[in-house]
Formats: structure tokens, sequence, C-alpha cells
């Protein structure tokens, strides 16, 4: 709530100076490894999302303030999740000691419904503070939705005919594809209960948010 693909962003080439003996190449895999070191554990808890076919992270510059979001359950099918890179703007006030990047866990929905949603920004004092879908009967539904999470946890998590990881770069039941060669997940179907998590962006193609109320509040989600 609080919404390109550059396999730049996960391979870094170099080729050395011209000279009689063959010219060296090299691979910089560093921000590969990191990101396929995100746990099975931690993935298997999870809610993030992604953008269109083919696209890694958010699509625009992310503000660098994380936000949380929470909800008592969420049901979604056309699942994938694997691991990413969010940058921000250039000389961004919140990029601290980063360099403007935050390591994420990306997860996708092609539809998802959200029971009593919570999200919430802590703006030094005070929250921006937003609730939907707290009526019975009446839940928040997403269409392509996608978050980058660092950090998620559920009360239970169930999933249906999921694979645990294939190859990003290869799934075909979440609304977007992973970088080539970074650890994923993918199934028909999952159930979230009693989630939360911290994320840096969330995208969806179509969100509706009945019940919509938001406010300024001394406490967040």
């Amino acid at each position: 709530m609080a919404i390109s693909e550059e396999p730049s962003r996960f391979d870094t080439e170099g080729a050395g100076a011209s000279s009689p003996a063959p010219a060296r190449r090299g691979r910089v895999r560093f921000r590969r490894a990191a990101i396929m070191g995100v746990p099975a554990a931690a993935i298997a808890a999870t809610l993030v999302v992604l953008t269109a076919q083919g696209a890694i992270a958010a699509q625009f510059a992310i503000s660098g303030m994380p936000f949380v979001v929470s909800g008592d359950s969420l049901e979604g099918t056309g699942f994938g999740q694997f691991g990413a890179l969010d940058s921000m703007a250039d000389n961004s006030p919140n990029a601290g000691d980063t360099g403007g990047q935050e390591l994420v866990i990306v997860s996708a929905f092609r539809h998802a419904e959200i029971t009593n949603l919570c999200q919430s920004v802590s703006l030094g004092g005070t929250y921006l503070h937003l609730t939907a879908g707290t009526k019975a009967g009446h839940r928040v539904e997403a269409d392509t939705l996608t978050t980058d999470s660092t950090d998620i946890a559920a009360a239970g998590a169930s999933f249906g005919n999921i694979e645990i990881g294939g190859d990003s770069s290869t799934f075909d039941k979440p609304p977007v594809k992973g970088p080539l060669g970074v650890f994923g997940q993918q199934a028909d179907t999952a159930t979230l209960t009693g989630f939360r998590q911290t994320n840096y962006a969330t995208t969806a193609a179509k969100f509706t948010l009945p019940n919509l109320h938001m406010n300024f509040a001394k406490k967040g989600c």
C-alpha cells in the first residue's frame, strides 16, 4: 500500500584494458550472493510483491522511510517470492550508510484479498495511519499486488502446490518473474493469518479499499 528490467542491478561486468594477452573479464556477484541468501524460512511467512512481467523490485525510487502493514488475513492466488534490491533517489537524506539501497524480499500475487488492513508510517512524533476492509464482508482487494519487505511475520501461513528453490526467472504462477539465477518460491495459493510486515514499497494494478480511513495518530499499526 503504502506500490524494468535491470539485470545490471544484480550483475556488474567489466573488461580489462586491451593488451597482447587476452582481456580479463570478471563478474561481481556480491549482491546476487546476498539475495540468494534470503532463507526459505523467512519466505514461508511472507507477503511481498511486485510489478510487471520481468520486473524486479519497485519501479520507482523508494523514499527510504519504512512503513508497517498488518492484517487479520490475506488470501491470494498466483504467488511468487524472491530477493531483490530497492534504490533511493540520488543523495536521499534517508540513505544512511546503505548507499541508498535496501535488500528486500519481493512477494507477488495475481490477486489478493485482505481483512482488517492497517498501514502506518512514522513521521517523527506522529504516525500517518490508514485502515481499510474493517467491516465483515468488505475486504481489501488487489490485482497484481507486490510488496518489497525487509521483515515479515505471520501467526500462520499455508500454501497450495508450492515449489521452493526454483530459479525465479522461470516462474509462471505469479504476475512477475525474478532475476536469472536467484532463489525463489511460487505457489498456486497462499494464505496468511495475523500477518505483519515492514515494507519499503507496494504496487498494484488495482487496489480496492472499502471503509478507508486515514488520519494522524499517536500509535502505528
